[in-house]
């Protein structure tokens, strides 16, 4: 699993260890970090207002992803009463297997945490949807497909979208576009349904 702001590519990312993935059990956190990637660096207060929290809330928890190396003091901003933060990396990857068994409650806290920030992400979408331009509205999708596939072919999906999305602009703060260019967020989600895996054996 890859979670990401901006980049589709494996440059400047960080692998979940046991401490990491600790970190980031909480839904604040993740969030938090995710604003960081999109945006760029920002005070607490900034990001409290986007996330609905208070400021000591979020301060408790970007001094949480310090110490857990997932962001930094920017230093070249801001003053004395107020610090700026900024993201270490632009992209997390969750892909150790034996990490997800050694530290079960913290990998589901986590996994919760990044479907419960994209269902709000869709959600804000779908609220805002009747606002956006027509062409806009004609261009946006939701879809699903019902696929059966092996754990070797869902693999080989999963690089093939990769290298696919990897063809389009990234989305990064002060990143140049054309205009007309809006960001656009894209959620994969490939996943066994456990209720079907009894009768499909």
């Amino acid at each position: 699993m890859t979670e990401a702001s901006g980049n589709h590519t494996h440059q400047n990312a960080v692998d979940l260890d046991a401490k990491g993935l600790r970190a980031l059990a909480h839904p604040v956190r993740v969030q938090l970090l995710g604003l960081l990637r999109k945006h760029g660096p920002s005070t607490a207060t900034h990001l409290a207002e986007r996330l609905g929290v208070n400021s000591g809330t979020a301060s408790y928890h970007l001094r949480q992803l310090d110490a857990a190396a997932f962001v930094e003091e920017d230093t070249g901003r801001g003053n004395a009463r107020e610090r700026w933060w900024r993201s270490v990396h632009r992209l997390t990857r969750f892909k150790d297997a034996d990490l997800a068994e050694q530290e079960p409650e913290a990998t589901l806290t986590y996994l919760h945490s990044v479907a419960a920030a994209y269902t709000l992400r869709a959600q804000r979408a779908v609220n805002e949807f009747h606002t956006l331009p027509r062409e806009w509205r004609e261009a946006a999708d939701m879809s699903d497909w019902a696929l059966r596939l092996t754990p070797a072919e869902t693999r080989s999906l999963y690089e093939e979208l990769t290298q696919l999305i990897g063809r389009y602009r990234s989305d990064a703060p002060a990143a140049d576009a054309p205009p007309g260019a809006e960001r656009v967020t894209l959620i994969t989600q490939l996943l066994p349904e456990p209720d079907t895996r009894e009768g499909s054996e």
